[in-house]
Formats: C-alpha cells, structure tokens, sequence
C-alpha cells in the first residue's frame, strides 16, 4: 500500500466519522403518561387494593408508557364527589361504584341496587356488555352532563342484609332502626321502616360506636372485617337482595381518554377485563379466610330470614313502579335488564347444579361438630 492509498483511507475515514456527528441523533426514549386517580375507599380496605391492582396491571402492561397512581378516599375529594372531580377534570379517574352516583339520576343505582330479577353479579355484567347496559349508561351520564368514560368489572359477592346490635328477626324489627346503606336500598330499608343515612364507608364504624347508627350493611367479610365492624357490632345477617348484584366502576375523564393513542387505550380495556377475573379469585380466597377469622372473634352469623328476603322483593317491587313512573331512564334500564334476565336466569337456574348439596356431602358433618 502506497503512502497516498494511505492517505486516501484515513481522508475517508475521517469524513465518515464527520458525516455521523453531523447527522441528528434519534432519541429512543420513551414519553410517559401520567394519571392521577383517586378511589372511594380507605386505604386499608381491600376495594383500595382492587383499585391498585387494576392500576398496576395498566402500568405493567404499558411498559412505562402511561402511569397511574391511585389515591385513597378523601385525598382530593370525598368519596361521594368522585364523579364531579373526574368530570371537571380534578382527577383524571377514579374507582367506586355506580350507586354512589345515585343522588344525580337514580337510575344509576340499577347497576347494583335490588335483586335485578334473579341476575347474580356476574350476568349483570354479561348485560352491560352484551345486553345494551353499557349503552344505557353512557346514555345517562350524557343526560347529566358527565364528560366520563366507565369501566363496570368485578362482580361482588352477594353482600350481607347488615350487622345489627341485635338478631333482625322479623320485618317489623326494622322499624325505627337507625341505619347505614347506599343506593336505592336506601329507598328499601326506608320503606321497611328503618331511618336510613347514606354514610362513606371509612365514617360507618365510627357512627356505630357513637350510637348513631343501629345497624349498617357494607359489603364482605374482608372488607367489614378491616374497617372494623366486629370491634363494635356483633351480628351480622347474611343473604340479601338490597345489593345482590353489584360491581365496581373505573371511571376516566373523557379527554384525559381520548387523549391516549389506541395502543393505551386497548391495554386499558384489557386490564379491566384481566382485573375483574382477578378480583373475583381474590375475593373467594380473602373473603373466605376473613370469614372464618371473624367466627373465631365471636360474630354470630345469622341467616336472613326468608320472610324478610320476601319483604325485601316486595319493597322493591314497589320502587320500581314508583320510579319507573317518575323517570323515563330508570324504566328504559329496567325493561332492558328484566328481558335479560328472563332468558338468561331460566338458562343459569336449569344448568347450574346445586353446589351446596356437594359441599354438604364432604363438610357437612364436620360443620355440625364443630
């Protein structure tokens, strides 16, 4: 090789590394999103927990890309302002229930309130989904002017009927009683003759130990159990139509949504679906260890009695004439749900086999021993 070969190479060399320099640098980086929610719950409740775990499913799935952080109830506004504060943009979301929005249309209480005709929590989803329900309830949240976005997931067990002072025996033992419920049991418990007051669920065992309540419903056994119901109530009544077919809602601010490219928007709706499967195993595993935890601290479980579960239908059989007469959106839900329920309900009823008789079969004696 000559020295002007040379000489040549290292001129091109040069140039080429010269040529790099001057090029624009692409950035690999990756822009974040951040949103800012807030739940309807205590931190220490297990609703709190469902709320963060949906928002870590989002988090993890986005890769960075959108964060969202969950604060508990009363961090920016109480509980049940949930909804103004995502709608005006307060909060870019939030986590609750449907039913505390019942105070602005009372047809939002239909997505938790009452027996919805036979439906168990699990097929009231499957008729928002498939049965017109979502449709419904973004039609009613545009009749109040409510910029959201809702998400309805995970299906409640079947709450209990309330702890009580003392054993609720009969309907009249309602009457005069002071108590604690939401939605349209409000209605229920009212027209069975007990003085009802719609508290947030983190101010319920403080106005039992003050005696300001008498008794008071909330939701499960982990739930009643953290918020500490056994430390001042006793009783407690299961089986009830009050709240029989609830689900929370993940809520959005509707810009803050739309603002987010499709890719988000698709993790989102698939973390909702991925959360509620989730929070229903979570359930059976917690509540059922929460239950036997509060056995052994000395509550006694009662059965509703069936004649106040029939006192429970016949109360709301009348909310549902009286309200559906008022308010055009409440009878439009209804009528969609009651001909979902009357297909779906004959099918589940025929083909589900009696789950209690198998588990009496292999417990059965050792639940009477014990």
């Amino acid at each position: 090789m000559t020295k002007l070969t040379q000489r040549r190479g290292l001129l091109k060399s040069v140039a080429v590394a010269a040529g790099a320099m001057a090029a624009p640098m692409v950035s690999t980086a990756q822009t974040s999103t951040s949103l800012r929610f807030q739940s309807t719950w205590p931190s220490k409740d297990i609703f709190h927990e469902y709320a963060n775990d949906f928002a870590k499913k989002v988090n993890d799935m986005s890769g960075g890309k959108l964060k969202i952080e969950v604060l508990p109830a009363g961090s920016v506004v109480p509980a049940f302002q949930l909804l103004e504060a995502v709608n005006k943009g307060t909060l870019d979301g939030g986590h609750g229930v449907v039913a505390y929005h019942y105070g602005k249309q009372s047809a939002l209480a239909l997505w938790g309130s009452g027996p919805s005709f036979g439906m168990d929590p699990n097929i009231l989803l499957a008729w928002h989904y498939y049965g017109g329900g979502k449709a419904l309830l973004e039609e009613i949240y545009k009749s109040i002017n409510m910029d959201v976005v809702s998400y309805l997931y995970g299906p409640m067990p079947t709450q209990p009927f309330g702890w009580f002072k003392k054993p609720i025996t009969k309907a009249a033992d309602l009457k005069g009683q002071k108590f604690r419920t939401v939605g349209l049991a409000v209605d229920m418990y009212t027209d069975m003759g007990a003085a009802v007051n719609p508290l947030p669920g983190g101010e319920i065992v403080p106005a039992l130990d003050r005696g300001l309540l008498d008794g008071a419903e909330f939701n499960n056994a982990t739930s009643d159990r953290l918020l500490g119901f056994p430390d001042v109530v006793k009783n407690c009544m299961l089986q009830s139509f009050h709240q029989s077919g609830e689900q929370f809602e993940i809520l959005f601010n509707k810009a803050k949504l739309n603002a987010l490219p499709a890719e988000l928007k698709s993790i989102i709706d698939y973390a909702v679906q991925a959360a509620s499967a989730d929070m229903s195993w979570k359930a059976a595993d917690r509540n059922s260890k929460d239950y036997i935890e509060l056995k052994k601290a000395g509550i006694k479980f009662w059965k509703t009695p069936n004649t106040l579960l029939q006192a429970q239908l016949a109360s709301w059989d009348k909310i549902m004439a009286k309200k559906g007469g008022e308010n055009p959106l409440f009878k439009k839900v209804l009528d969609s749900q009651r001909a979902y329920a009357e297909r779906t309900t004959q099918w589940w009823n025929d083909y589900t086999v009696d789950f209690k008789m198998a588990a009496n079969h292999y417990f059965g004696k050792k639940a009477a021993k014990a």
